[in-house]
């Protein structure tokens, strides 16, 4: 499109407003709160975002839950298990690979979540192995969430992170993750795994 086109339309679009607004004060605006946070953060993770939540009981084992989740994707053979998680019995440890490259066959990605936001389900995941690769290389992404580390909205995580170092403590990165990667830019059509994971799974500890 060129210049002229582009005023053009704009110079429609303008003489055909009929009524403007000024932009809210956002000192006004009083962020999201729940009552239970992490009944709304379940609700939204299996709903809106399109994950699984499994809820860890005393006694219950996370390898367990792993192996289980295996067996559901055995179809096509051996599983291969990517994770610097202690406990968690891994092919693959994202801290001793040489190459990111070595993360593309992963299977089932394991991955500790720090953050649980129940406004909108995302997770935040600080950097907290060598290659980060195994957060949007694997198949099936399992993240590992505290329940008490859910809150209500966006503004807490974000002031959870500003004041905690521990999230940037040997690598300088982070991300939110919410659910399974998706896209329906493709032809129109739904399309799972397109950017990263294909399905999320969230285990939630006590």
């Amino acid at each position: 499109m060129n210049t002229s086109s582009k005023e053009s339309i704009l110079k429609r679009l303008r003489a055909n407003t009929r009524e403007t607004f000024d932009m809210p004060d956002l000192g006004s605006l009083s962020p999201v709160t729940f009552a239970d946070p992490v009944a709304e953060f379940i609700a939204k993770t299996t709903t809106t975002a399109g994950a699984t939540v499994v809820e860890m009981g005393e006694g219950d084992s996370l390898n367990d839950i792993i192996k289980g989740i295996a067996t559901g994707n055995a179809s096509n053979g051996r599983v291969i298990i990517a994770s610097n998680l202690p406990g968690v019995d891994a092919d693959i440890n994202p801290d001793t690979a040489t190459d990111a490259r070595e993360l593309m066959a992963t299977d089932i990605g394991v991955v500790e979540g720090c953050i649980g936001i129940a406004e909108n389900a995302c997770i935040w995941i600080p950097q907290q192995m060598k290659e980060k690769a195994v957060c949007f290389a694997s198949q099936h992404l399992v993240i590992v969430l505290s329940r008490k580390a859910i809150v209500s909205n966006m503004h807490e995580a974000y002031a959870q992170i500003a004041a905690s170092e521990r999230y940037f403590r040997n690598y300088h990165f982070g991300t939110f993750i919410s659910g399974p990667s998706k896209t329906a830019d493709i032809e129109g059509a739904l399309v799972y795994g397109a950017q990263a994971a294909r399905a999320v799974t969230v285990v939630l500890t006590a």
